[in-house]
């Protein structure tokens, strides 16, 4: 039996920019095509072993932009095959893609033309389904519980005997909205996993819920507001069900009077609104909630900015209210804006609730609030870090060390090797030596 020939063309070495190209039975096979955040560097296209004209498939775990960010690229480079994903990502990749594109030099009509072209060669799958692709290659999508139609793949082909399962990101248990990550119904030959938290264990979710309403109030107490740099895609439809549950709370109410939510976040916006259309694809305990009339993504003083104007309008309105906005690293969109605005000023706060990769702004924040006189760089302007600061980690949309374990030891058969992809080396040292030790085959 021999594996099919699989090239890392990103993420192998770093968290970010995740590419992975399947090369069998005369099929190229891309399981996504992301973008590279920070310092981590990208293969040029023009360095692949298989142009983007040459790609059959490209097959997408879900639409965060580090897994789908370079799919405008790939097209305008030739690509010319089918995409293939879950029916949830479909529906958040346009508008993930033009949040992102809408930064490059692409005028409206090349804009339109790629909508198009990705809506006409994109196809929703559903999950736990095997389909035939092409050549003797089946796969089948699972439920991944990191965002909204995330997934993993499982490739076989049965007459060479080979099984290939790439993890994509896996989320962690317990997850407000999502499903619980599936465990495959079947061995493999070769697992490529995520290692993005491979040394690390999250919080409780009840004990991180109680944590965040206890910051909350302690924050607004000051009367000072509370900034929280949050991914549109996930992160702050998790935070706004999260603060639902704390806000309809007998002790949150009696203890804090009333103050604003502001999503101040276009994207966040239209991801919420596409999140409430897709409340099929929700956990049970969601989808309880909403039968009894509670809708879990919305609530009282919660408040949408949508245009510019109201966009600066709120970064003039004095505190309290706990402000979301992207982008979750704190290297571009409106969050910058409120930073330099408020970063300064000692009776605000920050909230971290998501990794912060290497040479991002999230990053030198947490870096330099820790040492005297401390600042850092927004928009070329030297900003003083004097608001208190505050790491929320359980938020992650990642399984920790102990979820991927348990995720590994839960398949039904050892995985024949397993090859870490998508972490820091540390990360994937710690993750690889625990799962020797309970004698699995770590590439």
């Amino acid at each position: 039996m021999h594996l099919p020939l699989i090239t890392h063309l990103g993420a192998e070495y770093q968290v970010t920019g995740s590419c992975h190209l399947l090369r069998v039975n005369g099929l190229n096979i891309m399981v996504d095509c992301g973008l590279s955040m920070g310092h981590a560097p990208v293969l040029p296209m023009e360095k692949w072993p298989a142009a983007p004209s040459d790609i059959h498939y490209l097959f997408l775990t879900h639409a965060h932009i580090d897994h789908v960010g370079r799919l405008p690229e790939l097209i305008l480079r030739g690509f010319k095959g089918e995409i293939i994903t879950t029916h949830g990502t479909r529906a958040l990749i346009l508008p993930m893609l033009r949040d992102a594109v809408s930064f490059s030099s692409l005028d409206e009509s090349k804009l339109l033309a790629l909508d198009k072209t990705i809506d006409d060669l994109s196809w929703g799958f559903e999950y736990g389904q095997e389909f035939d692709l092409k050549n003797g290659v089946k796969f089948r999508l699972y439920r991944a519980g990191h965002i909204l139609g995330s997934c993993f793949i499982r490739f076989e082909e049965n007459q060479a005997g080979w099984s290939v399962i790439f993890s994509g990101d896996l989320g962690a248990k317990d997850t407000p909205i999502l499903p619980d990550p599936e465990i495959p119904d079947k061995g493999c030959d070769l697992l490529v996993l995520e290692s993005t938290y491979g040394d690390r264990v999250h919080q409780d979710r009840r004990e991180r819920v109680a944590r965040l309403g206890a910051i909350l109030k302690s924050a607004l107490a000051d009367r000072g507001k509370v900034f929280i740099p949050a991914f549109a895609l996930g992160r702050c439809q998790e935070l706004i069900y999260e603060m639902d549950r704390l806000f309809s709370g007998s002790d949150f109410r009696t203890a804090a009077e009333p103050f604003p939510v502001f999503i101040d976040s276009p994207l966040g916006l239209e991801i919420t609104r596409i999140y409430a259309g897709l409340s099929e694809f929700w956990d049970r305990e969601a989808r309880g909630l909403l039968r009894h009339g509670d809708n879990p993504v919305d609530f009282d003083n919660l408040y949408a900015v949508g245009s510019y104007r109201e966009h600066i309008k709120l970064i003039e309105t004095p505190g309290p209210c706990v402000i979301l906005a992207g982008s979750g690293m704190c290297t571009g969109g409106r969050i910058v804006d409120h930073l330099k605005a408020g970063l300064f000023d000692s009776e605000n706060d920050i909230f971290f609730v998501g990794y912060q990769a290497k040479g991002t702004q999230g990053r030198d924040i947490i870096k330099y609030s820790r040492k005297p006189g401390g600042y850092v760089y927004l928009d070329g302007e030297a900003i003083p870090i004097k608001a208190r600061l505050h790491i929320l980690e359980g938020y992650s949309a990642h399984a920790d060390q102990a979820g991927l374990v348990e995720w590994v030891q839960s398949m039904p058969e050892k995985p024949g090797q397993i090859k870490l992809v998508h972490g820091d080396p540390n990360a994937k040292k710690a993750l690889a030596a625990i799962l020797a030790g309970k004698g699995y085959h770590v590439q």
